[in-house]
């Protein structure tokens, strides 16, 4: 036996029921000869780390635009609290952890720069629509490796495509990483408004912290714990119904003194008209879109598709950049 048999077996002998078992995935959009050391699922995460759009998170925005402080949260390493999360919960329940490291590790992959002010803007301007779970199977599927795509699983992708609120994973593992995304967001979202003076630990609600504890280490201990404990030995991913009800109660509290808090989305509408001109100007000049995504218009892909691509792939730094290239005048140079 090869060791990625060994390993294949060793999920079988070991794995809850219900997991996903590695061996028994639909596949790759193309079929491809087996590694003989890494089973399948171990695969697709290796390839989502070593990917270019996997490194650009490390400057796109989470919820403050581009902060100058070090210790803000980035959409990198957001992924990474949402793949700790999930790793930990799917250890817990027996459930195949490189499946949900995967999924958590690629979820984000399509989102634009300065978060969802970036993608609202390119949502609007562009008439296929924009949303970044999708963009993030396509980018997987096809804008890596110069049009080619990283060839990532059925289970993989699908959990992908539905880590929203809104999406129904095939898979336990996917519906783990569906809620480690809400688990994470909640939990460092608060840590860096705190951080930065928009809330203190005294706003939140009394009803909710008598459920899931009075600072964001306890609220997301209460939240695994409370996961792990309501799904063990069941083909579902649950929490108890007081805990879900704070949940939505968080979620909520922080919609409406974080998410939508004037002071620090003060500069949302600027990050927005940024995009929007930039996706106005490619659309326009699609002569200077880089050569890899010219090769997507000579196949027959839309040009709005296409530019919003390529805008929607930039990082925050980047974006600016180009913008101050393209519309802001130089100082003269002799």
């Amino acid at each position: 036996m090869t060791i990625r048999e060994n390993l294949e077996q060793w999920e079988k002998d070991y794995l809850s029921p219900y997991a996903s078992l590695s061996v028994n995935s639909k596949g790759r959009l193309r079929p491809e000869e087996q590694c003989d050391i890494r089973p399948v699922f171990q695969r697709d995460r290796d390839r989502i780390i070593h990917c270019k759009a996997f490194r650009r998170l490390k400057d796109k925005t989470q919820v403050f635009l581009t902060p100058e402080g070090d210790h803000y949260r980035t959409r990198l390493t957001h992924t990474l609290e949402v793949s700790q999360t999930a790793r930990t919960i799917a250890k817990a329940l027996k459930l195949n952890e490189d499946l949900v490291e995967a999924i958590a590790l690629g979820h984000d992959l399509g989102h634009t720069p300065f978060g969802h002010a970036g993608e609202r803007a390119l949502n609007r301007v562009c008439p296929f629509g924009f949303e970044h779970a999708e963009q993030s199977v396509r980018t997987v599927d096809i804008l890596e490796k110069d049009g080619k795509g990283l060839n990532l699983t059925y289970e993989v992708r699908d959990g992908i495509r539905n880590h929203q609120t809104i999406g129904k994973p095939h898979t336990l593992e996917g519906k783990i990483v569906r809620l480690s995304d809400k688990i994470a967001y909640i939990h460092h979202d608060m840590d860096d408004a705190i951080r930065g003076g928009i809330l203190t630990e005294a706003d939140v609600p009394k009803d909710i912290c008598e459920v899931i504890g009075s600072s964001p280490t306890e609220r997301l201990d209460h939240f695994i714990h409370d996961i792990v404990t309501n799904s063990m030995d069941k083909g579902d991913i649950l929490m108890s119904e007081p805990v879900a009800e704070a949940m939505t109660k968080i979620r909520q509290f922080m919609f409406e003194r974080v998410y939508k808090n004037p002071i620090a989305k003060s500069e949302e509408g600027k990050a927005e008209m940024l995009m929007e001109t930039l996706y106005q100007h490619f659309l326009k000049h699609l002569d200077d879109l880089p050569e890899e995504y010219l090769n997507l218009l000579s196949v027959g892909e839309p040009r709005e598709k296409v530019v919003c691509d390529y805008v929607g792939a930039m990082t925050d730094r980047f974006a600016i950049a180009v913008y101050e290239d393209i519309y802001i005048p130089k100082s003269w140079q002799r």
